[in-house]
């Protein structure tokens, strides 16, 4: 798994981030699944997702399990969100202090399926409704710029901002990643880009197109993870 930062290089961003709808702004720091190929966008756009039907299962109850648990440890202090990919938990927002970022860090570890956890929280007071709501539009901006690039495949990434940092999530070869990379420091707001990616090489890559191409018929079925 790589974990980089990249600094911004400003310039203008395309105005077809509009087309993806104000309802966006509502998932404004919160860990919601790419409208482009996650579950949530309906089952036809699931076969379009890298990772397995399975794993996309359990990311999501690991999701639900860390927003149950962590606040249960932690009560009112702090706004922390959590995105798992791949059962890699990414901890974004804010905690009171060190030792709640580490509680965090250490309850979300403890959650059954989980393999690592990136703690990006910071120690700081929780942001305003008005920077989630900023944290937002970006979300929706970087998602129509990798969808109008043409040359990236956008449901390969999963996009979390947090006070302008965007996180990019997926399993992506080094060259996708860069791409995505250079397109989100573009975008005006982006104060970085941090990515939190697990690195395929271009035959792993299509391997996993030839298993998505595959009849539905032909795949194994899954079953959804113990609660």
């Amino acid at each position: 798994m790589t974990v980089q930062h990249q600094a911004p290089r400003r310039a203008g961003w395309t105005s077809a981030a509009l087309l993806l709808g104000a309802a966006s702004l509502l998932s404004a720091c919160v860990p919601v699944p790419l409208m482009i190929g996650g579950l949530a966008a309906g089952g036809v756009l699931v076969q379009t997702d890298r990772r397995t039907s399975g794993t996309q299962l359990e990311d999501q109850s690991i999701e639900v399990k860390a927003m149950m648990r962590v606040p249960k440890a932690l009560g009112d202090r702090g706004h922390l969100n959590f995105t798992s990919y791949n059962r890699v938990v990414l901890i974004t927002g804010e905690a009171a202090s060190e030792a709640d970022r580490a509680l965090a860090a250490d309850t979300a570890s403890r959650i059954e399926n989980v393999r690592s956890v990136v703690n990006e929280a910071a120690v700081m007071t929780s942001s305003a409704l008005s920077e989630r709501t900023r944290d937002g539009l970006i979300t929706t901006k970087v998602k129509a710029t990798l969808v109008d690039a043409g040359d990236v495949e956008a449901n390969a990434f999963k996009v979390v901002t947090e006070r302008g940092i965007v996180y990019l999530m997926g399993l992506v070869t080094d060259k996708e990643a860069e791409r995505a990379t250079t397109l989100i420091r573009t975008i005006d707001g982006v104060q970085k880009v941090v990515r939190v990616t697990e690195t395929i090489s271009e035959a792993q890559l299509m391997e996993i197109k030839a298993r998505l191409a595959r009849p539905a018929s032909d795949k194994p079925a899954s079953t959804k993870p113990a609660s």
